[in-house]
């Protein structure tokens, strides 16, 4: 819905895995109060912020996303296409291994995109065009498309949703069903014996994993892992967690609830810092199978009826922090396009009653979902409600 800019990691020693930011010698244990708990593991069956975070620790990507949203190798050592565009070749890089000490084969990588296909949208897209997806040797891969598509390393390099490479025995269980071993690749092993959804999660270093020889930059480069032990912990309440902070009881607060910035910047030994430039954007998805959003007329009712600077105001508050953006895909980005919504998000209401009207709008009840446990979130579905209901639409908000 609109850029938001956030201060995401919050202490000195914040280069978990980002080898340039910091050179300095960091504590063996960092310890991180995240924006969320984990309490699902299988970064496939849910692409939740939290588990995606959790999949970047344990597992590794063929591609990843530099800090310019450029498209990047992360396990790919070498890739090729054929001139007609249908054939493509990746071979992998060498010493990549699972944490159970066993290389890392196409074999693994054919299985865990098999399964990510099938939950992943975009990986669906991709995998209807494929005619055929196989193996040529240990390490090199083919994708055989029906017809050319600019779709395929854009799949393979979004950083949610992004195809977690695991070992074959894992990537065969039912897409419908979560994993129960979790293994990868990645910078960091996940201890399973440790995690205690609610109070703690426990990751150690991977001492085998070999890092790409390129600095780090958004998600791909080398991933140096500067600590022995990272523990994620469960600390929902944002004045605890900063408290914890100021104390040293905690390393890093990842989304600090905004509101507290000025106590924090107050704080000599805390510092704010925001990797990325591109910022976060806020989304409302219809359901457009069902009514009364099945009718275009009053879909684009709500696009008149809404106002970003009222959603950005009641979550962030501080405008340094936000930016109002009409660009569906981020003002500052290489798809930026403000076309087609120059008379939109801006609370017409009387815009907005009129296409309900020619869309036949007849007071079915809108269901809106309402997040009560992330503060990022918890003011936005209020503040939909009153906007809609302002457009003349009935609204059931249900808090979850």
């Amino acid at each position: 819905m609109a850029r938001r800019r956030t201060m995401g990691w919050l202490a000195a020693a914040a280069a978990l895995m980002l080898p340039a930011a910091v050179e300095a010698q960091q504590p063996k244990t960092l310890r991180v109060v995240m924006h969320s708990d984990l309490k699902i593991l299988d970064p496939i069956w849910t692409s939740a912020f939290i588990v995606r975070n959790h999949g970047y620790m344990v597992y590794d990507t063929l591609f990843a996303l530099d800090g310019d949203l450029k498209i990047k190798p992360q396990m790919v050592e070498t890739w090729s296409v054929t001139p007609d565009n249908l054939t493509w070749t990746f071979t992998l890089r060498d010493g990549l291994e699972f944490h159970d000490g066993n290389p890392v084969t196409t074999e693994d990588v054919l299985a865990s995109l098999k399964r990510w296909a099938v939950r992943d949208s975009v990986g669906q897209i991709l995998w209807s065009k494929l005619a055929e997806a196989k193996a040529v040797d240990a390490k090199t891969f083919q994708l055989v498309l029906k017809a050319p598509t600019g779709v395929v390393l854009q799949a393979l390099s979004k950083p949610s949703g992004n195809p977690f490479i695991m070992p074959k025995r894992v990537a065969e269980t039912s897409p419908n069903d979560q994993i129960k071993e979790f293994v990868g690749s990645g910078p960091f092993i996940f201890k399973a014996d440790e995690w205690k959804p609610g109070d703690k999660t426990v990751y150690l270093k991977n001492p085998n994993y070999k890092p790409r020889p390129e600095p780090a930059s958004g998600l791909a480069g080398g991933k140096v892992a500067k600590v022995d032990r990272v523990e994620w912990i469960a600390m929902p309440d944002q004045q605890t967690a900063v408290s914890a902070l100021q104390a040293g009881e905690i390393d890093i607060i990842e989304a600090p609830q905004h509101d507290l910035y000025p106590l924090l910047k107050k704080d000599r030994n805390a510092e704010l810092i925001n990797p990325s430039k591109w910022g976060n954007q806020y989304i409302y998805r219809f359901n457009q199978l069902h009514k009364p959003f099945d009718n275009a007329r009053n879909r684009q009712a709500m696009l008149y009826a809404l106002n970003q600077k009222d959603f950005l105001d009641g979550v962030i508050g501080d405008p340094q922090f936000y930016q109002v953006c009409k660009a569906m895909f981020i003002c500052g980005g290489p798809y930026e396009t403000t076309v087609g919504f120059a008379d939109k998000y801006e609370s017409n209401f009387a815009k907005a009653k009129q296409l309900l009207a020619e869309g036949g709008y007849d007071n079915t009840p809108v269901v809106l979902l309402h997040s009560t446990d992330l503060y990022a979130l918890a003011n936005m579905a209020p503040i939909a409600k009153s906007l809609m209901e302002k457009a003349g639409m009935k609204v059931d908000m249900q808090s979850m």
